[in-house]
């Protein structure tokens, strides 16, 4: 049951009072709140007398409201209560607009309530509807609403699209399907504003059945109507519908085109975003606006197309569109994303403003490219010009000094940070610990931690990560208690932190345990990166059978990476026939890494297997190797295994590391991806 409407909100004690100074005594005394009726013998007064009266304080409410003028237009409030106006047609809706352009609309809902009755009209309930609508309130909206019908207001055709789009951003489909009753009812129906805002409700609701009931069940649709619902099914992510519904729109426009396009790029859908940009551009497409081509060089940028990249930029050329703010930086995000840094600069210079988004742009893009010394050029020029950085700014630069581990950079920013007060930012103090965690300076990264107001999941596995790398699992475990114990919930990113903490410092009981109550206890499904981590944990410690194991019952396919590892622990413990095993797999995928092919190579060598050395040396002439030092994304994403030594090392006091391996990439995996927890 929903809680009944509250009762009408009269003018507070301290509002009249302050209305009641407003008023000169001059007007008290000629004009009492409720005159009494002239004698009979008498004739009446002109009727004409007061519509005069509410005129006059009808213009002079206009015109207090147009200069936000409130003790003058409060005096004319005490004047229209003096005369007994205030509930008079023409000068309640002025007085509720005058409190509404003030920002007080809790004084103009007490002057709306105050002249309800069954003969009062809905024109002022609306403006305070609109009111609170335009300031995002939508729960007052709709106790406003109710209130309304409890005191008797009954609401016409311009009260129920803001009170639908109210129900609609507060995701309330059963006070939706009341009020369709109603307008129903009351015969509202055929209004198309009406029947708009429904369709647009029940879409954002979720409720898809009755917003295309609804949509069906239209005498007439507009432009408006074939968006809401196309809308709709793109945001469900229900394609198909959308698609096959946009080729029955009648001369669809690029509106209706652009919702589809943007679904599917939320989707991550790119090859389609292209196909339905293509189409636009098409003899009988609608064509293109800006949005469009913000859409699809946000796709190029994903699946790093520069031709097509390319023939957006001449397309936003020809339209005019390239000197605005939103597409200039959509440019420089997609030449860098497609390795023309050239380009992007050469575009920057020409750029008609050089806001903040901007800059931006162009430090992401030196940032993907691994380009430190231009990243902090470029940020040293933004210091100096009228462009003051954001935290956005910030937080490319330390992610930047993070992952390629240029400590002195990230202290600079750090310097920065605290210089210009903005060390209270939870994201940067995030950041901050993520960089100096990656550099191993546990010390400052714990100083950081220490200092934090709120000290969350991805501060901790920042920490835990860090720890880890210095071969203090022991630390990295304890932390990771302290972060249950503290009710922070646990995802699969920490959890690749602590298996690979575990796996650097022998913890096998430990990462078994771990592994374990991912699913028991935390409900996570254990992910390639994870097994990934037990693989390494086993091959470190010797254990290849339970490697071979935990590879052979993985849900997925292994990684290249993975049999990597397992082959050269094979090679270092001499346990050959697994080696083979693992080689056939590795060899099976013809990758196009000439470490993998080393790795099998040397491991025939030392078993002095010579027919196998001769398959694999003839396989790597079939195949075109680019012969380049190699490193994984799980070094450059994860920072897990941060150099060669560290494995080399390790493996020292198991039984001895060849000078034949230093080329090869001992990561786990390749396909790790946790940027989202490292970067902030």
């Amino acid at each position: 049951m929903r809680p009944r409407p509250p009762p009408p909100a009269a003018l507070s004690k301290h509002h009249l009072l302050r209305i009641r100074r407003c008023l000169p005594p001059v007007w008290l005394n000629a004009a009492p709140a409720q005159p009494q009726l002239p004698p009979p013998s008498q004739p009446q007064p002109p009727p004409s007398s007061s519509s005069a009266a509410a005129a006059s304080l009808s213009a002079l409410l206009s015109s207090f409201t147009e200069r936000r003028a409130r003790f003058p237009g409060e005096q004319v409030h005490a004047r229209a209560v003096a005369l007994g106006l205030g509930a008079h047609p023409s000068v309640l809706p002025r007085l509720a607009a005058f409190y509404i352009a003030l920002g007080d609309l809790r004084a103009a809902r007490a002057a709306v309530e105050r002249a309800a009755g069954k003969k009062a009209r809905a024109f002022p309930w609306n403006l305070l509807i609109w009111g609170y609508a335009d300031r995002g309130r939508w729960r007052d909206v709709v106790l406003a609403y109710e209130a309304m019908l409890a005191l008797g207001v009954r609401a016409d055709r311009f009260t129920y699209p803001s009170l639908l789009r109210a129900c609609g951003e507060l995701r309330d489909a059963a006070v939706g399907r009341g009020i369709e009753q109603r307008v129903l009812a009351w015969g509202y129906g055929l209004d198309m504003y009406v029947w708009n805002a429904l369709v647009g409700m029940y879409a954002k609701c979720g409720e898809l059945g009755d917003a295309r009931r609804v949509f069906d069940g239209m005498p007439a649709r507009d432009v408006v109507s074939w968006n809401a619902m196309v809308s709709g099914y793109t945001s469900a992510g229900m394609w198909g519908e959308a698609f096959e519904l946009l080729q029955q729109v009648p001369g669809a426009n690029v509106v209706t085109w652009n919702a589809v396009a943007t679904g599917n790029l939320k989707a991550g859908n790119d090859g389609e975003v292209m196909r339905l940009v293509s189409l636009m551009r098409s003899c009988n497409g609608p064509g293109m606006d800006f949005v469009t081509v913000v859409i699809g060089l946000k796709a190029c940028c994903r699946n790093g197309n520069l031709r097509i990249g390319r023939e957006l930029h001449g397309v936003a050329v020809r339209h005019c569109f390239y000197r605005l703010e939103c597409v200039e930086s959509s440019l420089i995000t997609m030449y860098s994303r497609c390795q023309m840094m050239t380009s992007a600069y050469r575009l920057f210079r020409t750029c008609s403003v050089q806001s903040i988004a901007i800059w931006n742009s162009l430090l992401a893009g030196f940032s993907f490219v691994d380009q430190v010394e231009e990243a902090t050029l470029l940020f040293r020029q933004m210091t100096g010009s009228a462009v003051f950085p954001n935290e956005v700014t910030l937080l490319t630069m330390l992610t930047l000094s993070a992952r390629c581990r240029h400590l002195f950079h990230g202290r600079e920013m750090h310097c920065y940070i605290l210089k210009h007060g903005l060390g209270g930012s939870n994201l940067l103090q995030n950041s901050l610990v993520d960089m100096y965690s990656k550099s191993r300076q546990m010390a400052a990264a714990q100083r950081v931690f220490d200092r934090m107001q709120y000290q969350g999941r991805h501060a901790y596995t920042s920490l835990i990560l860090g720890y880890g790398m210095q071969r203090e699992g022991l630390v990295s475990l304890k932390l990771f208690d302290e972060m249950i114990a503290s009710n922070i919930k646990v995802d699969h990113v920490t959890m690749v932190a602590v298996l690979s903490a575990c796996s650097h410092s022998g913890l096998v009981t430990q990462g078994q345990l771990r592994f374990a109550e991912m699913l028991n206890v935390f409900c996570i499904e254990p992910r390639v990166e994870h097994f990934s981590c037990m693989v390494d944990l086993y091959c470190r410690e010797g254990l290849l059978g339970m490697a071979e194991d935990t590879i052979n019952k993985m849900p997925c396919q292994p990684t290249a990476a993975m049999l990597a590892t397992l082959i050269e622990a094979c090679r270092i413990h001499g346990r050959i026939e697994i080696g083979d095993r693992a080689a056939n797999k590795l060899l099976a995928m013809r990758t196009n890494n000439p470490g993998h092919y080393k790795l099998v190579a040397n491991m025939y060598i030392s078993a002095k297997r010579w027919p196998e050395l001769a398959k694999v040396r003839a396989l790597m002439g079939s195949v075109e190797l680019n012969m380049i030092p190699t490193h994984s994304l799980l070094e450059s994403e994860y920072e897990i295994f941060p150099d060669i030594q560290d494995y080399c090392s390790n493996h020292t006091m198991h039984g001895g590391l060849s000078d034949d391996t230093t080329d090869t990439d001992f990561s786990s995996s390749e396909e790790m991806k946790c940027g989202e927890a490292f970067g902030g």
